[in-house]
């Protein structure tokens, strides 16, 4: 009897035994996995991002939101935190140089630029912080690089976001409203070298629909309204790219172009709800959130701003200005989204 209750109890002893060392190799796994886990989910620090803007005004500011937003929302998830430094050049390119050396001095984690010339004050004050721009036409011409393409990347430290529509679209979107028209007036900022380009890659498009194209060209916010109205003067419609010293002065030039009864076509949303009737336009502050997203995948995942492409916007978007549209007697067709609405 003593026997049998003997063997029992050693039994017993060993099935413990192995059920324990059972369950410390099921917790040891469980950890190791835990681990492996840790490894390859990017643990976020504690950012400082430095943002310069070139001038103030809806396009640029919904931009500057949605990188601020997105950012903060991604890293806050991932167990970190950001700090922004937004700072405004007034329209300066010598502001946008200040305000970058500033942030090289401080050594942010980040630079973000707002338009053309923010982005070429970042690339000379710094080889070494990362650097993202938005807002930007064409990356080949801000950035001084010939041949530049869709899929390039600039090998530096240096990417960020394109808010370029389709230029093709936009002068169909021209035809199709205006196809009797004659001449087109194209008015932009000589000073901005993005503004240039989609002049320069717009007017074939034109040109070969049959359009007589002459440019319009100011220097400044000076002489906007002077040469608006030389182009009212002699053009049946007007075409103005996203040019950010013609979005900062968009009421002078309404105050032309409206009693002189001439429709403009903007290259985006903020410059047609100013002065134009119609734009194949993007939302600014998704550009701005996938700028962001780039921004996470830099600052968190350690991602290498010279070997990411340059994103374009998700979503371009036919649109029309109701108010200037009744003023001109323009009747819009099927397919247009009222700005506002």
């Amino acid at each position: 009897m003593k026997k049998r209750l003997l063997a029992a109890l050693m039994a017993g002893a060993m099935a413990l035994s192995m059920a324990a060392c059972g369950n410390s190799n099921t917790d040891s796994t469980t950890q190791d996995n835990d681990a492996s886990g840790d490894d390859t989910a990017a643990q976020a620090g504690e950012y400082n991002v430095g943002i310069v803007q070139l001038v103030q005004h809806p396009a640029l500011d919904l931009a500057t939101q949605g990188f601020q937003d997105k950012l903060e929302e991604l890293v806050t998830a991932a167990g970190g935190s950001v700090k922004f430094d937004p700072q405004n050049a007034s329209g300066e390119s010598a502001n946008c140089t200040t305000i970058v050396n500033g942030f090289v001095s401080s050594n942010v984690d980040l630079i973000m630029a707002n338009a053309t010339a923010a982005l070429q004050a970042a690339q000379a004050a710094t080889a070494d912080i990362p650097i993202l721009g938005t807002s930007i036409s064409d990356y080949g011409t801000a950035l001084g690089v010939e041949g530049w393409t869709s899929t390039s990347t600039s090998g530096a430290n240096i990417s960020g976001t394109t808010d370029l529509a389709p230029l093709d679209g936009q002068a169909e979107m021209l035809q199709e409203l205006f196809p009797d028209a004659k001449n087109v007036g194209l008015l932009f900022c000589s000073a901005e070298p993005n503004s240039r380009y989609q002049v320069d890659t717009i007017r074939p498009f034109l040109e070969e629909m049959g359009y007589t194209c002459t440019e319009y060209a100011f220097t400044d916010s000076n002489d906007v309204a002077s040469v608006t109205q030389n182009a009212a003067s002699a053009c049946d419609v007007i075409y103005i790219p996203t040019d950010n010293t013609a979005a900062s002065c968009t009421e002078a030039i309404a105050n032309v172009v409206l009693p002189a009864g001439v429709p403009v076509i903007a290259g985006e949303q903020g410059i047609c709800e100013g002065c134009g009737v119609a734009t194949l336009s993007i939302d600014y502050y998704e550009l701005g959130e996938v700028t962001g997203e780039m921004a996470f995948e830099v600052l968190v995942n350690g991602a290498n701003p010279g070997e990411m492409t340059i994103e374009p916007a998700p979503n371009f978007t036919k649109m029309y200005n109701a108010a200037n549209c009744e003023t001109l007697g323009i009747t819009i067709p099927d397919g247009y989204e009222a700005i506002g609405e």
